[in-house]
């Protein structure tokens, strides 16, 4: 009776163990803090209260592969979340970082990659030169990483242009500037520029054409299913080609239809501002900016001056579906496609110089 006894007791902590094994077994990618949805408003002459914003695991995934991001409704360039997305992949090869948030946080991003490992900062890429992807850079270089990107990006790094006042910028700090670099094959679109086998995943860094900026990197981590796409796509506010660095919104297209061949239909995309996705999510996107391409090239052709392309109010189809769609948002998208229907130059030496209107 009391062997029974025993060997029942074992039996139902046998199972308990078992249930909260499979509790814990959780699907892949876990959401643990989604962007916020807004709308958010920002008094005049408001500036980002830097030391308030955190930067936070917000998604994880893999067991070993976790996004970062930061505080919402604090910082008026990105309100959803501050800053752009990040991400580490950890282990005993050390760790690899995707981006690195804006200087004024570096110490933080830090931290939030400590709360979870201890392991050397070993790689970095830079998706594109925006400040909130690359701003931290040179103190995470003093951490260890080697920093990896387009050779377009180290060139823009190295070259920054002037200040609005036409002073010239300030000299970069040599330590934020990449050191390991790649190119974009025109005739082998997809090819990964690097590849990485490090704390058992496979992770490809893959330069694009000019698209949000010239020196554009994807970056797929193949056992997760992942790719993170940067900033060619957002569903948060309105497409945004940095023309001033050789992006450009027909380029945004050529990225989305790249994306539809690397992909596959369960594979997480992970922008660097809006919600993850899948790359079908992708195709209203992309029939939004062949929409909007049409209607302006039709107007401009029209003699129709910017102030009356804007004032037809062209994305109102979009504004519903559109969150953070503020008038600037709309503004900047509709003046991005007016600039390009003028005139398209073609890539030379891996950028195109995008003209503006008068």
């Amino acid at each position: 009776m009391k062997k029974r006894a025993l060997l029942l007791s074992s039996l139902v902590a046998m199972a308990a163990i078992s249930a909260v094994a499979w509790a814990q077994r959780a699907e892949y990618p876990i959401t643990v803090i989604a962007p916020g949805k807004g709308p958010y408003t920002f008094p005049p002459g408001y500036q980002t209260p830097w030391d308030k914003i955190e930067i936070m695991v917000t998604a994880k995934m893999s067991p070993n592969l976790f996004v970062l991001h930061g505080s919402e409704g604090l910082d008026p360039a990105h309100p959803d979340a501050s800053g752009g997305r990040a991400m580490a992949l950890f282990g005993p090869d050390g760790v690899l970082m995707v981006d690195t948030e804006n200087r004024q946080v570096a110490e933080k991003t830090l931290k939030a990659i400590r709360s979870f490992t201890d392991a050397p900062i070993k790689v970095l890429v830079n998706t594109h030169i925006h400040g909130d992807h690359t701003g931290a850079n040179a103190f995470f270089a003093k951490q260890g990483a080697l920093i990896y990107s387009q050779e377009n990006l180290r060139n823009e790094m190295l070259r920054p242009p002037a200040r609005a006042n036409g002073q010239p910028a300030p000299a970069p700090d040599m330590a934020s500037i990449p050191v390991g670099i790649y190119n974009y094959n025109p005739a082998a679109p997809g090819q990964p520029g690097i590849t990485f086998e490090m704390n058992g995943e496979t992770v490809d860094f893959i330069p694009m054409m000019p698209s949000h900026t010239a020196g554009d990197t994807i970056v797929r981590f193949r056992k997760a299913n992942v790719i993170y796409i940067e900033d060619f796509y957002r569903n948060f506010g309105y497409p945004f080609a940095d023309q001033a660095n050789g992006g450009s919104i027909k380029g945004m297209l050529d990225a989305v239809d790249l994306i539809e061949k690397l992909a596959g239909p369960n594979t997480t995309l992970i922008p660097g501002h809006g919600t993850l996705v899948k790359k079908h999510d992708l195709l209203a996107y992309r029939a939004m900016l062949v929409d909007i391409l049409a209607k302006v090239t039709t107007l401009r052709n029209q003699g129709k001056a910017l102030k009356e392309v804007l004032a037809a109010n062209l994305t109102a189809p979009y504004d519903k579906t559109t969150q953070g769609d503020t008038q600037q948002s709309k503004d900047r998208f509709i003046t991005e496609v007016y600039d390009e229907v003028k005139d398209f130059p073609p890539v030379l030496d891996g950028k195109r110089t995008m003209p503006t209107h008068p």
